[in-house]
């Protein structure tokens, strides 16, 4: 079953407490009537119908607040100047409600308008009847924007987070295929001991039976137990496999001499065997 998403939630939750506050006040309207027999016959959606267009501007004017909460949530931090000014905007919209309905009030009985009567009937009536639902009802919707344009923040931030997660993970696995398995030292076993060999000292290397022979720049060579296909797998440039049964640190080699055979020249004056199948590659590093 799909939960509602928040959007969804948030407006379901802003047409529950309206419906909440249109029938309280629908209903205490009706209570007053019966109670003090202003009227006979008054059903709850007669005087539901007789304060509709109050509601109707009310929801217009909740508009603005939408509008206000939106411009609001760019905020990163949220004072006491922050509530203070939410407050003065709530009570900016109740007090232009009740003028305006006041104003319909008085069009609708088709009344001479006078200011003192305006004032003293329809103004404070109003102020009194309507001013803390609409105070209330407002300061609700308010809070459940902030935190509805603050979850939206969220969820833009957590988006950010993740794009900058999937391109950093892009480059690490970029990187890792590049560098995955390469090393710059070899660990060989003497006897009981182990020698570490950093890669830079070696010379070439040569496969020997099943081992291989490590010969170093201080003319030592230690056998390893391993492939010529581990090593070349496991080593950067420039070591190059130049032969099936050698590997070059190209930084050692001083020549290459195609003819009759291919030979590669090291700087210690030993010459190593260059295979027609790896005789391009090291073309490829020399040029």
């Amino acid at each position: 079953m799909k939960s509602i998403s928040n959007p969804k939630r948030s407006l379901v939750i802003i047409i529950l407490l309206l419906i909440m506050a249109i029938a309280f006040e629908t209903f205490q309207q009706l209570f007053y009537i019966r109670k003090y027999d202003l009227a006979q016959g008054v059903t709850f959606f007669d005087v539901l119908k007789a304060q509709a267009y109050r509601w109707i501007l009310w929801l217009l004017l909740g508009l603005f607040l939408f509008r206000y909460a939106q411009r609001q949530s760019i905020r990163k931090t949220f004072g006491f100047g922050y509530f203070l000014k939410y407050g003065l905007f709530i009570i900016f919209l109740v007090a232009v409600n009740i003028v305006l309905i006041s104003i319909l009030q008085v069009l609708l009985h088709d009344n001479t308008f006078e200011l003192v009567l305006f004032v003293n009937e329809y103004l404070v009536f109003f102020i009194f009847q309507k001013a803390p639902i609409y105070i209330l009802g407002y300061s609700a919707i308010a809070i459940i924007l902030h935190f509805y344009f603050q979850n939206e923040k969220l969820h833009i931030k957590m988006q950010e987070l993740s794009e900058i997660k999937d391109v950093n993970l892009k480059l690490y696995n970029q990187l890792k295929l590049k560098m995955d398995d390469k090393t710059s030292i070899l660990n060989i076993k003497i006897g009981n001991k182990r020698k570490i060999i950093l890669v830079e000292d070696i010379v070439w290397i040569e496969a020997d039976d099943y081992c291989v022979k490590v010969h170093l720049k201080d003319g030592k060579s230690y056998t390893m137990r391993s492939s010529l296909k581990t090593l070349e797998d496991k080593l950067q440039r420039p070591f190059i496999r130049v032969h099936r049964k050698a590997i070059v640190n190209m930084k050692m080699a001083s020549e290459l001499s195609t003819s009759p055979s291919p030979l590669l020249l090291l700087k210690n004056e030993l010459e190593i065997p260059v295979s027609r199948s790896y005789l391009g590659k090291v073309r490829s590093y020399i040029s």
